[in-house]
């Protein structure tokens, strides 16, 4: 363990998935696949919605700033998981475990409000119809995604301002993959009533409030789409949502799991289990789940790759 003058921790040692090498190097391989398949699809999604004028509507650009805010997660904690199977040496700067954290909150907020707007979206879109252009226009789903964006940023440097005052005198074994809130607050040698308190008034505001409106936006479609009179009208109103629904559904599940009782949830490895499924698995489902089955993408998708190849194939030797 390596100290600043005054006691204050230089590193910390992220402990991973210790296993034996054989079944580290099969993780490793998987997790690996998940990360570049992660990165393909939600390039493709973002790529594709951009270049083709006939998404350029309000579900298709949040489903757009989804499929980024999924690319630059990936980035922030797949490769620290990739490193815990490299080396047993998970060592991190006292500064990159506060950067890579900053990161994680704001974007982990950022898809909360994100989920929450784009619940709105289905809302306005299954249940004023005739009315929906001008209640959404494009000026409104501008202001609604930089508003998500800003609002993670946001609270994520809140969160930080308090987490990074604290001292941490040693241990410096965190119990995860990445740097988490609650393996950091475990860890603290200083008073950390203050930071606990902003960390759970501003959950509060990011994880429940946006909850909140998730169930009421839904609980408006339900009863829209039980009004109507028939069996395929119904079935063509859920399926605009359905997707939208499932992966909120998994996103809210793992995240208040986790994050609900977080002192009492660290004492169990399960915590680094969930985390993987909203940290990897989440992102890496995310395409398939809202784009890669709507026909409108795929056409688009398809379009796209045809148009490239042509591209190439008149390009002179």
């Amino acid at each position: 363990m390596r100290n600043l003058s005054g006691g204050h921790i230089v590193d910390f040692v992220l402990v991973g998935f210790p296993t034996s090498p054989p079944l580290q190097l099969l993780l490793f391989i998987f997790f690996f696949a998940i990360y570049l398949l992660t990165l393909l699809e939600n390039t493709l999604i973002v790529s594709t919605i951009w270049f083709t004028p006939s998404l350029h509507r309000p579900m298709y650009f949040f489903l757009g700033h989804l499929s980024f805010l999924e690319l630059w997660y990936i980035n922030v904690t797949i490769p620290r998981l990739l490193g815990a199977f490299l080396t047993q040496d998970g060592r991190v700067s006292y500064v990159g475990c506060m950067t890579q954290l900053y990161f994680f909150i704001a974007l982990a907020c950022t898809e909360c409000v994100l989920l929450a707007v784009m619940a709105y979206d289905r809302y306005l879109a299954i249940c004023e119809p005739l009315r929906y252009p001008s209640l959404m226009p494009s000026s409104l789903a501008t202001r609604l995604a930089a508003a998500s964006w800003g609002s993670g940023f946001f609270s994520s440097m809140m969160k930080l301002l308090f987490i990074s005052r604290l001292s941490y005198c040693g241990p410096n074994i965190i119990n995860h993959f990445f740097c988490d809130i609650s393996p950091l607050l475990n860890l603290t040698c200083s008073d950390k009533e203050q930071a606990e308190l902003v960390d759970f008034l501003l959950a509060l505001v990011m994880i429940l409030l946006p909850l909140l409106a998730v169930v009421s936006s839904y609980a408006a479609i339900i009863v829209a789409i039980l009004r109507i009179p028939t069996a395929q009208g119904r079935h063509k109103a859920f399926s605009t949502c359905a997707s939208h629904l499932a992966v909120v559904v998994i996103y809210y599940s793992s995240t208040l799991f986790t994050y609900a009782r977080p002192r009492a949830m660290y004492m169990f490895n399960h915590n680094k289990i969930i985390s993987v499924l909203y940290t990897v698995i989440v992102p890496f489902l995310n395409p398939a789940i809202y784009c890669l089955r709507n026909k409108e993408v795929k056409d688009a998708f398809g379009k796209t790759v045809l148009e490239r190849c042509h591209c190439h194939r008149d390009v002179p030797d």
